[in-house]
């Protein structure tokens, strides 16, 4: 089962997501198995990285933050992309980083209580050598939540 899920798998993925507080004796009579299963099973797909948390999920917006934007970075190439991600992981409002291929070389996905704010946070984004240019995308509306849902759903029946 290697890089893998299997429908029980799929399924306790599922009902963690629609109930996140389930505990695992719960967890076991709603799926059906024994307690020992569902606790050998969360602690081999966190092992595995599957899952990577079980804390809450937080709305920047509902604690100040409404505004989204994705941010486009091109770096000097000197500097390289390790140098880039430790100032940025020193901006709060940087929720993800990521390298990717094109036009830029980072793309950012950050967040503020206005756009005003936006320019503050676009200008401690640049405040280092290593960054030449960014430009930016307000997110006017989410059509699409982050969901991996369906790919759990389409994993296990790939299987």
């Amino acid at each position: 089962m290697a890089g893998g899920i299997d429908t029980l798998d799929a399924r306790l993925l599922e009902l963690l997501h629609r109930e996140p507080r389930i505990g695992v004796l719960e967890a076991s009579r709603r799926l059906e198995v024994a307690r020992g299963t569902v606790q050998s099973r969360l602690d081999r797909l966190m092992a595995r990285g599957v899952v990577r948390s079980l804390g809450p999920e937080i709305d920047p917006a509902a604690i100040g933050y409404g505004v989204m934007a994705f941010v486009t970075v091109e770096i000097s190439q000197e500097r390289g992309h390790d140098a880039i991600a430790v100032h940025l992981r020193g901006i709060p409002e940087v929720l993800e980083a990521h390298t990717i291929t094109g036009d830029g070389d980072v793309l950012l996905r950050v967040v503020a209580r206005s756009n005003a704010d936006l320019q503050r946070v676009i200008d401690r984004v640049v405040a280092t050598a290593g960054i030449r240019r960014a430009t930016s995308a307000i997110a006017l509306q989410t059509q699409i939540q982050y969901r991996v849902l369906p790919l759990v759903r389409q994993a296990a029946a790939e299987r």
